[in-house]
């Protein structure tokens, strides 16, 4: 390799987009480790999570709960729902709102769930010095916050 292909190819290494897309790679490998007896996605425990945080979610504020489009959300909530852990209803004043709830099985799951999202998350940023962690998840929120309207999806609670 001539010595500018290989200058190009080390410059990805220092681009933040390739490190955050490897990142995550690397996260959804953890979370499947720590998750497997679950049987979920991470996008999946997202709105599981949201749901047990605020039941009746409607489809649109699921997305921007959580910063997926609609049609994802939709996709995501017809498996869990498949899988009998979210249940969803119209709405009287217009039936083409549907709220989302967790189920009995639902609910068990996601606070089940929630010591093997712990560790994945903890052995995410475990490489990093203890003093260093919550500056990092800092330095994600400004980032994320700062190029929030750029993205597919808006993320509404930054």
């Amino acid at each position: 390799m001539n010595e500018h292909a290989k200058s190009k190819a080390e410059g990805l290494f220092a681009r933040p987009g390739f490190m955050i897309r490897r990142l995550h790679q690397i996260y959804v490998s953890i979370y499947l480790q720590e998750c497997e007896a679950y049987g979920t996605t991470p996008v999946q425990s997202s709105v599981l999570q949201v749901l047990l945080m605020r039941p009746g979610a409607d489809q649109v504020s699921l997305a921007a709960d959580i910063g997926i489009d609609r049609t994802t959300t939709s996709n995501v909530l017809s498996r869990l729902e498949a899988r009998g852990l979210v249940r969803r209803e119209a709405t009287e004043k217009d039936r083409r709102i549907r709220r989302s709830y967790l189920t009995e099985a639902g609910q068990t799951l996601i606070i089940e769930m929630q010591d093997a999202l712990e560790r994945a998350h903890r052995r995410l940023i475990e490489p990093l010095p203890e003093e260093e962690r919550r500056l990092f998840i800092t330095q994600l929120h400004r980032l994320v916050e700062a190029n929030n309207d750029v993205g597919r999806a808006l993320l509404r609670n930054l």
